[in-house]
């Protein structure tokens, strides 16, 4: 039996089977074009220009999935609840939230395996920032 030299073969990260920079970059231009429309959800980002917040969530989404670091090398810890405490966020901003999160990651076309596997955890994300009831 032919033996694999250990390392030969390094399994991908989710951030790369799925495009890398690129896709996620994607993902939150799109789904802060609907944030940019929502009146529940635009008053939750105090900036002028989502930008800001759009670079963030892109730099935290490409870390998490196994991308650059540069989100905790800028940041920190990612700390979301507290980073989120300041606002309400409620059973309605999380309905709103999840709604054009849906819309982006539809528009990415990833295969039926990575589509599930990230709106898992975005459901999971979501769910976790309520803080308010309502």
């Amino acid at each position: 039996m032919n033996e694999i030299p250990r390392g030969t073969l390094q399994e991908q990260t989710f951030y790369e089977q799925v495009g890398g920079e690129e896709t996620f970059r994607r993902l939150v231009r799109r789904f802060y074009q609907g944030v940019a429309e929502d009146p529940l959800l635009r008053p939750m980002y105090p900036e002028e220009d989502l930008g800001p917040a759009e670079e963030r969530f892109a730099l935290f989404l490409m870390q998490y999935w196994g991308g650059p670091n540069t989100y905790s090398e800028n940041r920190g810890h990612p700390r979301l609840r507290m980073r989120h405490a300041p606002f309400q966020v409620d059973a309605a901003a999380h309905d709103a939230w999840l709604g054009h999160m849906r819309v982006a990651v539809d528009e990415l076309g990833l295969s039926p395996e990575h589509e599930a596997q990230l709106w898992r955890y975005l459901t999971y994300a979501a769910a976790s920032m309520i803080n308010t009831a309502g």
